[in-house]
Parts: C-alpha cells; sequence; structure tokens
C-alpha cells in the first residue's frame, strides 16, 4: 500500500505495473533464500537501492515520452501495462509456474501469549512493515524532499518557487515507490506462495480482485 500511495496519490501516475516489481523483488528474495541462504528480508533490504535506481530510470522515461508532452493518459497507462506484461513472462520463462516457497528459521515457530499463538512468519513481516512505515512518515515529515514529494501533485508551480524541480521530485518519489513494492514483494513470499500470474490480482484498488475495499482481503505491500 506504501508504494501505491506515492505513485497513485501523490503522483497521480496509474502505475498498473507496481505488482510486476512486488513479485520481482519476491523472486529476488527466493533466489537469495534458495542459493545463498539468505535471509529473505535481509536480501530483500539489500535490493532496495537497485530497485530504487531502476524506479527513477523508469519514471523519466515516462516524464520525457508521455508526461511533458501532456500524453500521460492512455499512452501512459499501455506503457506501465507493457512492463507488467514483460516483466510476468520473464519470470515465467525463467522460474515456470510453479509456486514458490522459501525457508528461513522463523517460519513455522509461533510466539505462545496464553490462548494466542502468534506466527513468527507473520509477526516478523509485520513488525518490518511497521519499521518501514514508521521510517518513511519520519522522511516525510522531517525532510524538504518529503514535504516537497506530498507537494509536488498539489502545486509543482510553489515548488519551482522554492527551487524545486518537479520532475526530479516526481523522480525520487518513484524511485520510492519501486523500492518499497520490492521490499513488499520479499515480505509478501515470506507467509505465502508466490508465482508470476498471481500478480494480476492486485491490479486495481487496494483489495485485490474484488475490485474495491470490499474485495478480496490481500492488500497491498
Amino acid at each position: 500500500m506504501v508504494g501505491f500511495s506515492f505513485s497513485f496519490f501523490m503522483l497521480d501516475i496509474v502505475n498498473i505495473s507496481h505488482p510486476a516489481f512486488i513479485f520481482l523483488g519476491s523472486y529476488i528474495a527466493y533466489i537469495c533464500n534458495s542459493q545463498l541462504g539468505m535471509d529473505p528480508i535481509l536480501a530483500s533490504i539489500l535490493a532496495t537501492p537497485a530497485f530504487y535506481l531502476l524506479g527513477m530510470a523508469i519514471y523519466h522515461v515516462y516524464d520525457v515520452s508521455f508526461e511533458r508532452r501532456g500524453d500521460n493518459g492512455l499512452r501512459g497507462l499501455a506503457f506501465f501495462f507493457g512492463i507488467l506484461f514483460i516483466t510476468e513472462v520473464a519470470l515465467v520463462l525463467t522460474f515456470g509456474v510453479d509456486y514458490r516457497l522459501l525457508e528461513a528459521p522463523y517460519i513455522g515457530i509461533s510466539v505462545h501469549l496464553g490462548p494466542i499463538d502468534l506466527p513468527l512468519r507473520l509477526l516478523v513481516p509485520f513488525l518490518i512493515s511497521l519499521a518501514l512505515m514508521g521510517g518513511l512518515h519520519l522522511y516525510m515529515s522531517r525532510t524538504f524532499i518529503g514535504r516537497a514529494i506530498q507537494a509536488v501533485a498539489q502545486d509543482p508551480l510553489a515548488l519551482r518557487l522554492m527551487a524545486a524541480d518537479p520532475s526530479k521530485i516526481k523522480r525520487i518519489a518513484f524511485g520510492l515507490s519501486i523500492a518499497t513494492a520490492s521490499l513488499g514483494g520479499g515480505i509478501l513470499i515470506i507467509h505465502q506462495p508466490v508465482e508470476p500470474s498471481i500478480g494480476r490480482d492486485y491490479i486495481g484498488r487496494p483489495g485485490g480482485r474484488g475490485g474495491g475495499t470490499g474485495g478480496r482481503a490481500r492488500g497491498w505491500p
């Protein structure tokens, strides 16, 4: 939901390829875990700078090709759909259509609090998600760039008067959107198996394939 909010709500960019980066992050965590024995969350954290740069590069192409020309409607939507399609096909060709699982010391273990059992495979991602949202909240509220990101979709002229380039601010925000999506993918694969085509379940509003907030209880990482 964090990365989704950056692109859709703060930047007014209909990035329907967002699920592709979630599951790309899931598969990178899977590779690092299965091939190198690395903890999936640690692997996802180490991969976030690369995804951040990837997001900045994608936004730059989108900005130059569509947004600056005022052509960010249907053609911009097709651009992100193309990214989603290419990523899904690449994952299918590489990993097939089988569901993938991973191993970690906290998977299969529960914390017992009286009559309540808390599976660590859910508790650990929950705590990591809270830390991520807390860090982003501090960044967005305490830094100039964070406040500029919140304002860029509302008043680009005011940003220019403050010597801030709206395109640069949007590029940073989109990079953060993709970076958090990849980290969300690493968290997601801890508590459920993944395969490339289930990314389609995450297109649309938060809530999954139900088409609205009252749909499937599966949310956006």
